[in-house]
C-alpha cells in the first residue's frame, strides 16, 4: 500500500466514524449520512483509480454496470420507498451487502483452482462465505415477513433446534475441509448453499415483534462479513467500514435486547410472538372497552394542559405522521404542551418512529426517549396512543406469566386519561391482549389512524 493510498483510506475511515457519530442524534443524522457517503465515494473512487491500469474492457464494463445499477437502486430506495416500507428496504440492502461479501470470498477461492488456501486468506474467505450467506438469506426472510409476503408469526416444527444445530455442525465441518484439505469449488459451493439454508432456518422461528433485533443482528453480521472480505482482497477501507458496521450493529442489538427486557438467546430461540388467547386479561369476568367519539376526545385534548403522544407501527402503516404533527400544532395553538414518547423498539426497526416523525418536521426537542419521558406521564392530562400496543402494556410489569414480563414499557397507565387510536382489538406483535384497553380511564377511537387523527384535527379546530 502506497502512502497516498493509506492516507486516502484513512480519511475515508475518519469520515465513516464521523458519520456514525452524527447518526446518534436525529438533529445531525442527515449530516451523518452525507459525511459517511462522502467517505464511501472517496474509498470506492480511489480503489477504481488503483485498479484501472489492470482493467480489461470487460472488467471496465462490468464495473460501470455495477455503478449504474447500484446508483439507481440506492436513489430509488431513498426517494420512492415509503416510510412504512423503510424496514423492508433496510433488510434488503443489508442482505445485498452480506451476499456481496460472500461472492468476493467465492471469487478469491475460485482463483486458487482447487488448491488449499493459505490460512491468512482462507479463514476470512470461509468466514465471509458463511456469515455473508447467513445474512443474505436471513435478511430475505426478514424482508418477506416485514412485507407480509409470509406470516410474521414464528414458524416452528418439532426438532427444529436439533436440525439447526446439525446444519451448523455440517457447515463447521465444511469450513475445516476447505481450510485443511481442499479449496475445490464443489466444497465451498456446498458451504455457501448450506449457509443460505441456515440463514433461512435461523430467521423463520423469529416473530415480527423481534424484527428490530433481527435487523440489528443481521446488520452486524453483514459488517463482519464485509470486514472479512476486506482481509481477503487486502483492502483497508473495507476492513474499517465493515468493523464499524459490525461493532455498531452488535451494540445496537444489545441495546434492543435490553429494551425488550429479554436475553438475545430468548429473542432468537424463544419463538416469541405466537397469539396467546386470554394472556393479559385478569382472571374471571368479562370486561368491555369504552368507545369514544372524535368530538369528545378532541374536547378532552383541547382543554388539557399537557398531552403526550405515543406513536407505534400503526401510525407508520396509516402514514399518519403529518396529520399527528398537524394535531399537535392545533393543540399548541391552544396552549397545550405536547411531547412524543418514543420506545426503543416501537415500529419495525431501531429508530423507526424518530425517522417517521422527523419526516413530518416534528421538532427534535419534542421527541423524548423512554427513560427521559416515563416519569412525566404522571403529570400528563392525556396520553394519546397512536397504533402502539405491546410497548405500553402493563402486563410487562405486573403479570409474571406474560411473555413480555420484564420488558421496559412506557408508563402510559399513569396518565390521567388515556386515548387509544386502533383499527380493532387485535393484539400487537407479541400476540397478547393489552389490559390497558379495559382500564376505566381509557377511551378507544376505532379506525384507520390517519382518518381518526384527521377527524380529531377538525374537531379540535371546532372546539
Amino acid at each position: 500500500m502506497t502512502v497516498a493510498t493509506a492516507l486516502v483510506y484513512l480519511l475515508a475511515a475518519v469520515l465513516f466514524i464521523l458519520g456514525l457519530r452524527f447518526l446518534s442524534s436525529p438533529r445531525s443524522a442527515r449530516r451523518g449520512n452525507w459525511v459517511a457517503a462522502a467517505g464511501m465515494v472517496l474509498a470506492v473512487g480511489w480503489t477504481v483509480v488503483l485498479l484501472w491500469p489492470s482493467f480489461t474492457l470487460a472488467g471496465a464494463v462490468i464495473c460501470a454496470v455495477g455503478f449504474a445499477l447500484g446508483s439507481v437502486a440506492g436513489t430509488v430506495g431513498a426517494r420512492m420507498v415509503k416510510m412504512t416500507a423503510m424496514p423492508q428496504m433496510v433488510a434488503m440492502f443489508n442482505g445485498v451487502g452480506g451476499g456481496a461479501a460472500a461472492l468476493v470470498a467465492v471469487s478469491e477461492l475460485l482463483g486458487l483452482h482447487g488448491a488449499r488456501p493459505a490460512l491468512q486468506s482462507g479463514f476470512p474467505s470461509v468466514f465471509a462465505i458463511v456469515v455473508g450467506g447467513v445474512s443474505f438469506a436471513g435478511s430475505g426472510i426478514a424482508f418477506a415477513k416485514l412485507q407480509e409476503l409470509m406470516t410474521g408469526t414464528p414458524i416452528t416444527y418439532p426438532g427444529q433446534q436439533a436440525v439447526n444445530a446439525l446444519l451448523a455442525l455440517i457447515i463447521l465441518g465444511l469450513c475445516v475441509l476447505v481450510l485443511g484439505v481442499t479449496g475445490a469449488p464443489p466444497v465451498f459451493t456446498a458451504l455457501l448453499l448450506l449457509a443460505l439454508v441456515f440463514g433461512v432456518a435461523f430467521v423463520l422461528p423469529i416473530g415480527g415483534a423481534d424484527m428490530p433485533v433481527v435487523i440489528s443482528l443481521l446488520n452486524a453480521c453483514t459488517g463482519l462479513a464485509v470486514a472479512a472480505s476486506g482481509f481477503v482482497v487486502g483492502n483497508f477501507a473495507l476492513v474499517v467500514a465493515g468493523t464499524l458496521v459490525g461493532a455498531s450493529g452488535t451494540l445496537l442489538t444489545k441495546l434492543m435486547s435490553d429494551a425488550m427486557g429479554r436475553s438475545l438467546a430468548n429473542i432468537l430461540f424463544g419463538a416469541f410472538g405466537r397469539p396467546q388467547e386470554g394472556v393479559g386479561l385478569a382472571a374471571g369476568g368479562d370486561r368491555t372497552v369504552r368507545p369514544g367519539t372524535a368530538e369528545d376526545i378532541a374536547t378532552m385534548l383541547a382543554y388539557s394542559r399537557r398531552v403526550i403522544i405515543v406513536p407505534g407501527y400503526g401510525l407508520a402503516v396509516a402514514q399518519a405522521q403529518h396529520v399527528v404533527r398537524e394535531l399537535a400544532d392545533q393543540l399548541e395553538r391552544r396552549g397545550v404542551e405536547v411531547q412524543y414518547a418514543i420506545h426503543p423498539v416501537a415500529g419495525r426497526m431501531p429508530g423507526h418512529m424518530n425517522v417517521l416523525l422527523a419526516e413530518a418536521n416534528v421538532p427534535y426537542d419534542q421527541l423524548k426517549e423512554m427513560d427521559e419521558i416515563n416519569d412525566e406521564f404522571k403529570q400528563a392530562d392525556v396520553a394519546l396512543v397512536v397504533g402502539a400496543n405491546d410497548v405500553v402494556n402493563p402486563a410487562a410489569r405486573n403479570q409474571p406469566g406474560s411473555p413480555i414480563y420484564g420488558m421496559p414499557i412506557l408508563n402510559v397507565d399513569q396518565a390521567q386519561h388515556i386515548v387509544f387510536l386502533k383499527r380493532s382489538m387485535r393484539p400487537g406483535f407479541a400476540g397478547i391482549d393489552n389490559e390497558l384497553l379495559y382500564d376505566p380511564k381509557t377511551v378507544m377511537l376505532f379506525g384507520d389512524a390517519k382518518d381518526s387523527l384527521t377527524r380529531l384535527v377538525a374537531a379540535v379546530k371546532a372546539a
